[in-house]
């Protein structure tokens, strides 16, 4: 009769369970926190990283070359969320109105980083990012639509490490 069975060995989070991961997961898992394929592949190429820091540096980087088509991809795979869900009727109203005036405008949703926000202040600070933004020039509000996104994805990468790599990343 055989001995009872060692549990599966656990994968490594963090910057070790990044560096390890095969290439087609952490493409994966970049690919969660920025949709550009030429980004995901770009970052997870320079593998092994020896610092978190590096990694976030190297992912700022290769958003900063991203060419115009796949800037465009990666914000048009962008969507807005919705407020809270206790947020009052006029707030969700109001929002509503300014994403659908925004993605009219500039064809993609609206992208703010709200890294640092507090959650209460998080609602004041879209609808304001909205209509202050709304009488942008469209390629100025690409340069800083682009800035949003580098920096949402270098916020959600450094929560996917802090995270671990669980299995619904490496299954996305």
């Amino acid at each position: 009769m055989p001995g009872p069975q060692a549990p599966a060995p656990r994968r490594a989070g963090g910057l070790v369970g990044f560096n390890a991961t095969s290439h087609a997961e952490a493409v994966t898992l970049l690919l969660s926190c920025c949709h550009s394929l030429r980004w995901a592949e770009r970052v997870a190429a320079h593998r092994p990283y020896p610092t978190v820091d590096a990694l976030l540096a190297a992912a700022d980087e290769a958003g900063y070359d991203l060419p115009r088509a796949d800037l465009d991809g990666a914000l048009a795979a962008e969507s807005s969320l919705p407020p809270h869900p206790g947020a009052p009727p006029a707030a969700r109203t109001a929002l509503r109105a300014a994403h659908a005036a925004y993605e009219s405008s500039f064809g993609h949703a609206f992208v703010i980083s709200l890294d640092g926000v507090r959650p209460e202040e998080r609602l004041d600070q879209v609808l304001a990012g909205i209509r202050s933004r709304l009488g942008n020039e469209p390629e100025e509000e690409r340069v800083i639509a682009a800035e949003e996104l580098r920096r949402l994805a270098r916020a959600r990468l450094a929560l996917r490490l802090t995270e671990g790599l669980t299995a619904r990343h490496s299954e996305l």
